[in-house]
Parts: structure tokens; C-alpha cells; sequence
């Protein structure tokens, strides 16, 4: 009896990345030792985690061969529709004077909801029912959510100015972290952990789940077998439009302020995050876990490019050869299973 052989080649071909990101995070521990330390752990599991929600909602796109360049302008519209709500009621400036006691924070958190999903429903309209392009129609909503939040903001009584001196509860809810001896592990990764097990479970576990992966990976058999293709991708739009909101609405928290500027090139991390994690572009092929080990090893290197001190613009540099070489090692990966 003939045992198989172990492939390496397949193997490299299947871990490459991770062991190419890998070995970039040796290279900075190496470079400055300090670089591992439980403070860093923490702000890299904080910054991380906002963008994790958001491609947690991304994911569900690309497993439908599609992509959603809108994500970080949809997260910058919605987050400041959240943080207007959110000034303190003793800042002078605040946007909305007349609200002289504090809302209760699931108020903004709805909106902010409520405005992404607004959002995503055209998207999936244009994808589903116009049978446009996900990355034609996602590039409109892109200019038209950031066009709404540079009017939102230029609208104040006093001119454009940041939507900053934001109410103390709302930063505690969102900033606070549980000591766990000499660590603090911040409430922001709770948060994402809660929705990467909703997620998970909607993946695997549902019908809507079961029926996204089936339309990925040939949406003419889905159809064919009974599926109804439209109503799914209105489903795990509407369903990444949550993910953005809340988002969205924590992001305003972290950051403490909203500018023209927020959500910026976010969409484009949480696409290489996925691409990282394994969410294949050919579609059909994705897993919940594998989405959020791309975006801390993602963000890890991120974080240890701004700590050495890199160059911005080098920076810039780095990342889209990552989001090449993920993109190129995908389509490698399929290839060579056909």
C-alpha cells in the first residue's frame, strides 16, 4: 500500500505568507528587543480589534468573489453620526447644543448601525439585482459616504472642526480594559471576540452561512439547487452593515475624535487581512478564525512599522507589496488546484 508522500512544495505554497510576515516580526524583535513587552501586546490587541470587526463584514464579500472598497468611508460616516451624538453635554462647541443630557450610548450605536446598513443595502443592490461589479459599485458608495462625511462635519455651527470631547462614559465603555495581573486586556478585543463567535457561528451553523459559501463557490449550481441567490447577498450585506456600524461606533471611542480623515484606507486592511487569513478571492473559501489571525498579524506589523519609527511613506510601500504578494499567493493556491 502506497503512502502519500508529504508535499512540501504545497506546503509552502499553503503558509508561505504566514511564514514570510513571520519571519518580518522576528526581524523587528531583533531590531529593538523592547518591541515585546505586555503594553504593546495590549495597544496592538486595541487597534486591531475595530479593524477585525470590520473585516469580519468584509470577509463575507470576498467569499462571494466580490470585495467592498466602501468599508473604511462607511465606518468614517457612521462613526461620526455616533460621536456627534456623543459630545459631552459641558463642551460648548458641541455639534448638537440642544442635547443637554447624556444619551444613552445603544442610541448612537443603533444609528451608527442603522447608517451603515443604509450603505451596504446599495451595495447589494447594485450587486445582486444590478449585477454590477462589487468593486464598481462599492467604489461609488465609497466617494458618496465619504462626500456625506465631509458635509456632516463642515455643517457644524462653527465650521469643519473634529468631532472630539467626547462624553466620559462612552470612552470607559469603549477604552476600559480587566487587569489580568501585570496585563490589561482591553474591553475593545472582548468586543471582537463577541462578534467573532457570532460570526463563526452564522458561518457555519445557518443557513445563510451554509448557502454563502455554496454561491462563492458556484452561485449557477446554488441556483440551480434551490438557492435564492439575491436574498443571501442582501443577507450578508445587511449582516456586514452591523459588523460596520459597530465598528464604527467603537472606532469614535478609541480614537476619541472623528475627522474627515477616519476610516481612511481601512477597507484595504481588512481585504489584506482576509486575503492573509486564508478568504479566498476565487470565492467559497474562508474561515472565522483564519480572518482574525490575518488581522493581528497584519496589525502587528503595522504597529511594529510606526514603533521602529519607518518611514510613513515607506510604510505605504510595505503594505501594498503585502497585499500583493497575499493576492498573488491566492491566486497561486488556485491555480494549482485546478
Amino acid at each position: 500500500m502506497n503512502e502519500k508522500r508529504f508535499d512540501w512544495k504545497e506546503w509552502l505554497l499553503s503558509y508561505s505568507l504566514y511564514i514570510i510576515l513571520g519571519l518580518l516580526i522576528v526581524l523587528v524583535v531583533v531590531m529593538d528587543p523592547t518591541f515585546l513587552s505586555w503594553y504593546n501586546l495590549s495597544n496592538i490587541m486595541s487597534q486591531a480589534s475595530t479593524r477585525g470587526i470590520l473585516a469580519l463584514g468584509v470577509a463575507g464579500m470576498i467569499v462571494y468573489t466580490g470585495t467592498d472598497l466602501s468599508a473604511g468611508r462607511i465606518l468614517g460616516c457612521s462613526a461620526a453620526m455616533a460621536a456627534s451624538l456623543l459630545q459631552s453635554v459641558t463642551y460648548g462647541s458641541r455639534m448638537y447644543p440642544d442635547i443637554t443630557e447624556p444619551l444613552p450610548l445603544i442610541l448612537p450605536l443603533l444609528l451608527s448601525i442603522a447608517v451603515a446598513m443604509c450603505f451596504t443595502t446599495v451595495n447589494a443592490f447594485g450587486f445582486a439585482v444590478l449585477n454590477m461589479h462589487p468593486f464598481i459599485i462599492s467604489l461609488g458608495t465609497q466617494l458618496i459616504a465619504y462626500g456625506a462625511l465631509c458635509l456632516y462635519i463642515d455643517s457644524q455651527a462653527g465650521g469643519a472642526q473634529p468631532l472630539a470631547n467626547l462624553d466620559a462614559r462612552y470612552i470607559a465603555f469603549v477604552n476600559g480594559s480587566i487587569d489580568i495581573g501585570v496585563f490589561k486586556l482591553p474591553y475593545l478585543f472582548i468586543y471582537l471576540a463577541a462578534c467573532a463567535v457570532i460570526m463563526w457561528v452564522v458561518w457555519n451553523k445557518t443557513v445563510l452561512g451554509k448557502n454563502m459559501f455554496a454561491i462563492g463557490g458556484n452561485p449557477e449550481a446554488a441556483a440551480v439547487s434551490g438557492v435564492n441567490v439575491t436574498r443571501n447577498i442582501f443577507g450578508v450585506y445587511l449582516l456586514a452593515g452591523v459588523l460596520y456600524g459597530i465598528a464604527a461606533f467603537l472606532e469614535a471611542g478609541r480614537v476619541q475624535s472623528v475627522t474627515t480623515s477616519t476610516g481612511l484606507n481601512y477597507d484595504l486592511d481588512a481585504i489584506s487581512a482576509c486575503v492573509i487569513g486564508g478568504v479566498s478571492f476565487t470565492g467559497g473559501v474562508g474561515t472565522i478564525p483564519g480572518v482574525i489571525l490575518g488581522v493581528f498579524i497584519l496589525q502587528t506589523i503595522n504597529y511594529s512599522l510606526y514603533y521602529l519609527g519607518i518611514n510613513a511613506y515607506l510604510q505605504y510601500i510595505i503594505k501594498g507589496a503585502i497585499i500583493i504578494l497575499a493576492v498573488a499567493i491566492d491566486v497561486r493556491k488556485y491555480i494549482k488546484k485546478k
